[in-house]
C-alpha cells in the first residue's frame, strides 16, 4: 500500500510527543508513530530511496519539519523533539473538528519539505555519532574537501587536536589541525581560545567541528588579527557541505519544468 503522506502524519506525530510527555528522541518517536498506522506493511517500512534512506522514516522527517515550521513542534536541544503549546492547541481542536488536508499537489513545496526533513535526518545521524566515530567523520570530510594526509589523533589526551592535515594552496600547503564537539548546547569562546592556544605556532589554521553551533562570542573571536584563524563550521553547515561535495550521500538530479511562453505573447502578431 502507499506510505501516508506528510500532512496524515503531523496529527500522529504532535499525539506521539504527548504521550512521550511532550518531548523524545526520534529513535524513540520512529516507532510509536509507526503503530499509528497499522495499516503499514514490512514491505513499507523496508522501503528505501536514494539507495540506503529508509522512505517511512523520511516521511516522519518531513512531517516534523513542516510543524517546526508551524511553529508546533521546536528542538530545544540537538537531537530532541518537543512539541510546543501552539501544537497543543492544534491538538485540542483536533478533537472538535478534524482538519481539510488540500488534494493540490506542489512539487516545488514537496521537494522543499524532503530537503528540509532530509537535512535534519542527516543532522540527527551526525547527533547519533559517538565521539570517535565524529572524529572519523571528519577526517574523511576534510579529505572529500581536498585536504592531504589527515589523520586523527590517537585516543587519549590530545592537547585540544583531535587531528590533523595540510590544505594545498598554489604551489604551497597549509598545515591545519581540527578538533571536533558533540554538544547539545553551543561552544562558546573560551573552547575556540583552548583550541587556538592549543595549536599556536604549529598549524596556520584551525578548523572546529560541532553538531550543534557556536555562540555569537566564539563567532566574534574566531578570526582575530595575529592569532591563528578557526574555521567554525556547525551541524547544519556540515550538512550544507555535505550536500555540495556529495559526501556520506548519494544525489540524483530531478527537473521541473515552467512554461516560458508569455515572453512570446507579449510580441506583436
Amino acid at each position: 500500500m502507499a506510505i501516508p503522506k506528510q500532512p496524515e502524519i503531523e496529527l500522529p506525530l504532535l499525539e506521539v510527543l504527548v504521550a512521550l510527555g511532550g518531548r523524545g528522541k526520534p529513535r524513540q518517536i520512529y516507532p510509536l508513530v509507526t503503530q499509528k498506522f497499522t495499516q503499514l506493511t514490512k514491505e513499507d517500512l523496508e522501503e528505501v530511496v536514494s539507495g540506503r534512506t529508509n522512505k517511512w522514516t523520511n516521511r516522519i522527517q518531513w512531517s516534523r519539519q513542516a510543524l517546526v515550521s508551524k511553529g508546533e513542534i521546536e528542538s530545544p536541544e540537538r537531537g530532541i523533539w518537543a512539541i510546543t503549546e501552539k501544537g497543543k492547541q492544534r491538538l485540542r481542536v483536533q478533537e472538535v473538528s478534524p482538519p481539510i488536508v488540500s488534494s493540490k499537489v506542489n512539487l516545488v513545496e514537496i521537494y522543499d519539505e524532503y530537503e528540509e526533513g532530509f537535512k535534519s535526518l542527516l543532522l540527527d545521524k551526525l547527533s547519533e555519532l559517538t565521539p570517535r566515530q565524529f572524529e572519523e567523520f571528519a577526517k574523511r570530510f576534510l579529505q572529500a574537501y581536498g585536504f592531504l594526509d589527515v589523520d586523527v589523533t590517537k585516543v587519549g589526551p590530545d592537547g585540544g587536536i583531535d587531528g590533523f592535515g595540510r590544505l594545498k594552496i598554489g604551489l604551497a600547503s597549509m598545515n591545519v589541525a581540527f578538533q571536533c564537539k558533540k554538544w547539545s548546547g553551543n561552544i562558546g569562546s573560551k573552547e575556540i581560545q583552548q583550541f587556538r592556544g592549543a595549536i599556536q605556532g604549529k598549524y596556520e589554521q584551525g578548523i572546529f567541528f560541532t553538531t550543534s553551533d557556536f555562540t555569537q562570542q566564539a563567532k566574534d573571536i574566531s578570526f582575530q588579527q595575529g592569532a591563528v584563524p578557526i574555521v567554525l563550521i556547525n551541524g547544519e553547515g556540515i550538512v550544507e557541505i555535505m550536500l555540495d561535495k556529495g559526501f556520506g550521500i548519494k544525489k540524483k538530479p530531478l527537473y521541473l519544468y515552467f512554461d516560458n511562453l508569455s515572453d512570446f505573447m507579449e510580441l506583436p502578431e
